[in-house]
């Protein structure tokens, strides 16, 4: 983790502007192409929902405006950041799961299914305490939305991003589905919102490269 130089960040101007308006977060909602994906990870018996986390959480991690924290009294970057997503559980109810991200996704596989099942037997509402370098997120599959907002706490500043993804569907010959993306204006703009799309449309094209044989 580092500490942002706030006198020499080149976001500065953009950072004192945004911290101070009360709901300083903006989302977007757009649709990725899972005709290359789909296919792959049912052939390869892979978890959807977990390689759909894996790859979020990887592109994320491509950029820094991801991975920075507003503190009380600083702005810090992550050298890595990891995912917190709910788990539907029992009586229709959700849970909280976290696991650590590793680029490596037979590794990351294990254990984010070990974290599942654990989080299913042993439900809970809370995460790690003092940690920041999550990315919260969540799956929506009954329900192809266009927008999505995340609930969260305006004081002190919640500057974790977070991430939803709804139902599949058919659109001609491609496989879509809607993924919300919602972020502190202080820490990033639309452009690196743009940047993550891009990125995370490729891997989605290319899952043999990116989640290989398990």
């Amino acid at each position: 983790m580092r500490i942002i130089d706030l006198q020499t960040w080149r976001r500065r101007e953009h950072f004192q502007l945004f911290k101070t308006w009360d709901h300083p977060h903006f989302s977007m909602c757009a649709n990725v192409d899972l005709s290359a994906f789909y296919p792959y990870v049912k052939e390869h018996n892979i978890s959807i929902s977990v390689a759909i986390v894996y790859l979020i959480t990887r592109t994320a991690n491509a950029i820094p405006e991801f991975k920075y924290r507003i503190r009380p009294e600083a702005v810090v970057e992550h050298e890595l950041v990891h995912p917190s997503t709910t788990i539907l559980a029992r009586d229709d109810l959700f849970t909280f799961c976290w696991f650590d991200y590793c680029e490596s996704f037979p590794a990351f596989y294990a254990s984010a299914v070990e974290s599942i099942s654990t989080a299913k037997m042993h439900p809970m509402l809370e995460n790690i305490p003092g940690r920041d370098d999550f990315l919260y997120m969540t799956a929506i599959p009954w329900v192809s939305f266009t927008s999505f907002i995340h609930p969260m706490h305006l004081r002190p500043p919640d500057s974790v991003p977070r991430f939803a993804w709804g139902k599949f569907f058919q659109d001609g010959e491609h496989l879509l589905m809607p993924l919300g993306v919602q972020a502190h204006h202080a820490l990033m703009d639309g452009f690196h919102m743009g940047r993550f799309y891009s990125i995370i449309q490729e891997h989605f094209h290319e899952p043999a490269r990116v989640l290989g044989d398990r």
